[in-house]
């Protein structure tokens, strides 16, 4: 059951009256600032059963809590979902997996034990549902019969990439969440990359710890696992690293070898058992 306060904030935000969360939070953290601006709750609450999408504010009871002190420009105050927003809760469960858009059949292979690995401990895998490393861990997930979190860069509405539209509703059909910051298009494209660094930070701030399948250095191909490692690092969670000698020469696992060679774990086993 969406709530009135959620409804609004819906509104205000689709509407282009909260333009931003640092703005939230510093004119719109209240009921009472919500509350000057009308709003048609009945069709608000329509639209988004027609859609059915459920909305969340950080003015509910229930909205879920990251306990990381954020600066207001990088805190939550609003999720439209479909699927179990419980999922959140337990950070202890989160596992975020994460690496480039352009794995190989090889490292496809590898990821998949390592998710397949995550899962028989009984964690939720959580990622990006972008092409690649993402979608590797959302599909072995669902194939594993576990649960798995997709943080979009996009609105519900309108998955981003297409082509995952069909495994969004697998994961939903299998107890699993998709979920996003966003509830209208971007303006334009400096607005959309924005969108999906932003996305990073969700990935690693709602996870206990974060596996790098895979990355390019900054420069050398996709970046995003990068953002998310590095908030990883910022958030003080934990970040493990698929690597092993014979990786240290393909430019697929240069970032991996860095993060090696400055003390990063290796993903293991041995490292999943004490997560």
């Amino acid at each position: 059951m969406n709530s009135n306060i959620s409804l609004k904030l819906y509104n205000l935000i689709k509407t282009g009256v909260i333009k931003s969360n640092a703005q939230f939070w510093k004119s719109f953290y209240s009921e009472d600032a919500i509350n000057t601006f009308p709003c048609d709750l009945q069709a608000v609450e329509q639209e988004l059963k027609e859609k059915g999408i459920n909305v969340i504010s950080v003015l509910d009871e229930n909205f879920p809590s990251a306990n990381v002190k954020l600066k207001n420009s990088e805190k939550p105050f609003f999720f439209a979902y479909k699927g179990d927003i419980t999922l959140l809760n337990n950070l202890d469960k989160n596992v975020a997996v994460i690496g480039v858009l352009t794995p190989t059949k090889e490292i496809a292979e590898r990821e998949q034990k390592v998710v397949k690995n995550l899962t028989e401990k009984e964690f939720n895998i959580v990622s990006g549902l972008a092409k690649g490393c993402d979608t590797v861990a959302h599909s072995e997930s669902v194939k594993n019969n576990a649960k798995t979190i997709a943080f979009l860069p996009s609105t519900i509405e309108n998955i981003y990439p297409k082509e995952n539209i069909r495994l969004t509703n697998k994961i939903i059909e299998n107890g699993g969440l998709i979920i996003s910051e966003y509830v209208s298009e971007p303006k334009n494209k400096y607005e959309s990359v924005k969108r999906f660094i932003e996305r990073d930070r969700l990935q690693a701030l709602y996870s206990k710890a974060v596996v790098l399948i895979a990355s390019y250095r900054k420069g050398e191909g996709d970046s995003g696992s990068r953002h998310v490692f590095e908030k990883a690092k910022q958030y003080g969670k934990s970040r493990l690293v698929m690597y092993r000698e014979t990786d240290a020469n393909d430019l697929i696992f240069g970032l991996n070898k860095d993060y090696v060679m400055r003390g990063e774990k290796v993903v293991s086993l041995k490292e999943i058992e004490v997560l």
